[in-house]
Parts: C-alpha cells; sequence; structure tokens
C-alpha cells in the first residue's frame, strides 16, 4: 500500500539533510522510496551524486519504514542510529543528475527496538546496488545518551 505520509514526516531529519522525495510504497516488512538526482540535490558535484551517497539513501528509507511504522501505531517518530553496512558496492562512481532512484529496504530481524537488519536495494537506469545496513533504534534515547 502506498501511506500518505511527507517523508518530512516519518524521517526525523529536517532539510537539507532529507535527501529522499518521497514514498513510493509500504508493507508490514518493507518500504520503497524514490530520489530524482537534481543539480541542487545535496552533494551534487559536476558528476552527479557520488555513489557512496546510496548509503545514506537507504539508511533514511530505514528511517522512513520506521517512521511509517511508528505512525500506523499512533506513536511518534524516533531516532535511529546506522551502525554497519556489508557489501555495498556500486558499478558507477556517481548517480547522474536526471536520474531517479528506487530505494526498498526490507526487514529481516523482527525486533521493533534494539538492533534490526535491513536488506536494501537501490536501481535505476544502469544501477542496481545492493547491501545490508545494521540500524539500533534505543528504547530510550535519553536512557541510551546517558541523560537523565
Amino acid at each position: 500500500m502506498k501511506p500518505d505520509y511527507n517523508i518530512l514526516n516519518v524521517v526525523p531529519h529536517g532539510m537539507p539533510m532529507s535527501l529522499l522525495d518521497g514514498i513510493e510504497d509500504y508493507s508490514d516488512k518493507s518500504l520503497v522510496a524514490n530520489v530524482t538526482i537534481r543539480k541542487d540535490s545535496m552533494f551534487c558535484e559536476p558528476d552527479g551524486v557520488p555513489a557512496w551517497v546510496g548509503l545514506e539513501y537507504m539508511g533514511q528509507a530505514v528511517a522512513a519504514y520506521a517512521g511509517v511504522k511508528a505512525r500506523i501505531a499512533n506513536q511518534p517518530v524516533r531516532i535511529g542510529f546506522l551502525v554497519s553496512t556489508r557489501r555495498y558496492e556500486s558499478a558507477c562512481s556517481h548517480f547522474p543528475v536526471g536520474t531517479s532512484l528506487s530505494v526498498s529496504v526490507n526487514q529481516v530481524t523482527d525486533n521493533t527496538i534494539g538492533l534490526q537488519v535491513f536488506t536494501c536495494r537501490i536501481t535505476g537506469k544502469n544501477i542496481e546496488i545492493q547491501a545490508n545496513l545494521n540500524v539500533f533504534l534505543p528504547e530510550n534515547l535519553e536512557e541510551f545518551y546517558g541523560k537523565t
């Protein structure tokens, strides 16, 4: 189903660091987001956006998944942390201006808090990147940071 959420309402990033354009699809275990590379896209260089930024696209798609899930449950959107990635390899050095990317994330673990694993994929014209992301969603952010 396509949830009717503005990306800024489900990803705990403000502009200009909110990099995704929108959400294409959502299910209980997955989300598909989109981004179109523009000359004014964050991190854009003469050749386009460096492919390493795709890791952040994946991370923000995971955040969007968690945010939509929270909104559906009438919970607040919470901050999570990218812990690590595996096998992020790109055959291209940049995402060229004008390229439309689809960023899909699939939850592998069933945790609602703590360490979670996602398989992620970025696809576009002549682009296919896959990676696993390990993310951490603390139950209580203040306790995690040690604030009382």
